[in-house]
């Protein structure tokens, strides 16, 4: 029987202080495993050591995590693909387990589950720590899942997640898509808690606090309208209608007492914010069907897939 080929994905970008460390780690807990940097326009001596400690470097010269996972899942072919920061706060040993969950248990995507663990002990950053509570509440709640760490950046995956998977975000909101993918499609998805150490002292963070979760939460937003139309346009045409009701029950009251409609303005704008809500909701009607047809053909695609 032939050995299931590992692949260990590390987007990297300035990140000297600690990739050697890294790479050493995961080659000694997987050392049939293939060891990939991809290199994002690093300023220091990144790549040359991650080169140094035995890993394959690539690059990848459009900024942001999610262009480099583009072209990590396009350009690399394995059984099993392990994916992790460069920046040693991920313990290499659970990479075992995830591995196996894989490999023999035919998981499609494993999270490493940083939440139920270290992470709001080990992570200095409030703001973080609030706002991966935040997401984590709304991707369940709009998704009906129970996933306990939506954001992390450590997981595995199957080659037809890896290879079926349409990467279109472009920065560190792409954890959030790839599991709201994962759960939209039906992917057998298994979580595992893992320790969380934070970055060690003279390593920096990438991520901006501010604008990147508002890249988060308006990507929650435009996914929730792709994946799920009929429930978000339902939504905001409830919200038109009920302005509409508060509209026009006064002037249905005055008519009830005297018989005449004085205002009729305000029944005019009722009646159009009624008629708004209305098309936005036949639209949410109409693109459920499409999306459905597209989840139809989805699963084609993957069987397709796999009987190359």
């Amino acid at each position: 029987m032939n050995q299931p080929k590992i692949a260990v994905l590390l987007p990297c970008r300035n990140e000297s202080r600690t990739i050697e460390k890294v790479v050493s780690d995961f080659k000694h807990v997987l050392p049939d495993a293939t060891i990939y940097v991809y290199d994002n326009n690093s300023t220091d001596d990144t790549a040359e050591r991650a080169a140094r400690a035995g890993a394959t470097v690539r690059h990848e010269y459009r900024q942001g995590k999610g262009n480099v996972i583009r072209r990590m899942f396009r350009e690399i072919e394995a059984d099993c693909y392990i994916m992790a920061d460069g920046d040693d706060t991920y313990p290499p040993e659970a990479a075992v387990q995830m591995t196996t969950l894989v490999l023999e248990h035919q998981a499609d995507m494993v999270i490493g589950d940083r939440l139920s663990s270290t992470y709001f002990t080990e992570n200095k950053r409030p703001f973080h720590n609030a706002g991966n509570k935040l997401v984590r509440f709304l991707i369940n709640r709009l998704f009906h899942s129970h996933i306990h760490d939506i954001m992390t950046g450590y997981r595995a995956f199957s080659p037809l997640f890896v290879k079926s998977f349409p990467v279109l975000s472009k920065g560190f909101e792409i954890e959030t898509e790839m599991t709201i993918h994962a759960l939209d499609k039906n992917f057998l998805l298994e979580e595992i808690p893992v320790d969380y150490r934070d970055r060690p002292e003279g390593s920096v963070s990438k991520l901006h606090t501010i604008p990147d979760g508002i890249r988060v939460l308006k990507t929650i937003t435009m996914l929730f309208r792709e994946y799920k139309p009929f429930a978000f346009f339902t939504f905001i045409a409830s919200l038109l209608w009920m302005v509409s009701l508060g509209f026009f029950l006064p002037v249905f009251a005055e008519y009830l007492q005297t018989g005449l409609v004085p205002r009729f303005p305000t029944l005019i704008v009722s009646g159009v914010t009624a008629t708004f809500g209305t098309l936005l909701w036949i639209c949410g009607v109409i693109l459920d069907v499409v999306i459905k047809k597209h989840r139809q053909l989805f699963e084609l695609y993957l069987h397709s897939i796999q009987k190359k």
